[in-house]
């Protein structure tokens, strides 16, 4: 699976390019995706640092994950333009009715689909079988696109949360 999510990360930008992760409390129907993806592709498409151009790049992944990366070997990404890229999953937020900012709720991939899980459940869900150490949680604490390739979609045994659930 990490090797499907990184074919579809764009190829010409730099690894160590900005990454921003952003999960919905819940999947996008067919529709909203498709409309989500056209906001992200017209948002990258106008995407501006102090007048110029962010090479940027958007995509919903699982019908449920919205990445962006700015490459910054052209233009550096400035605190204007991050505020416009909140911007814009603040407007997917609003009109979609779905929560993008909580940071409580841990993705996993169980049946090849995005499982959320409060952290204060993991344990339950450890021991009941839900998941286990091999189970692939969606580490969204990356930044670069490199890390986002190597170390987004890993077992959980090799995430910080191993040590914390005294899977290691």
């Amino acid at each position: 699976m990490k090797q499907e999510i990184n074919n579809l990360l764009p190829a010409d930008f730099h690894p160590s390019s900005r990454v921003w992760i952003y999960q919905s409390n819940r999947p996008f129907q067919e529709r909203e995706a498709l409309e989500v993806q056209e906001q992200l592709d017209q948002f990258v498409a106008h995407w501006q640092a102090h007048g110029a151009p962010v090479k940027g790049w958007g995509k919903l992944l699982f019908n449920q994950v919205i990445v962006l990366i700015a490459d910054e070997s052209m233009t550096a990404v400035s605190g204007c333009s991050t505020d416009s890229s909140v911007r814009i999953i603040k407007s997917i937020e609003r009109q979609y009715e779905v929560n993008m900012f909580d940071r409580l709720l841990l993705a996993f991939i169980v049946k090849e689909k995005v499982q959320l899980l409060p952290m204060q459940q993991v344990p339950y869900a450890l021991e009941k079988g839900f998941i286990d150490e091999n189970t692939l949680y969606l580490n969204n604490t990356v930044l670069t696109k490199g890390e986002l390739e190597e170390k987004w979609l890993m077992p959980l045994k090799e995430s910080w949360l191993a040590k914390k659930f005294s899977l290691v």
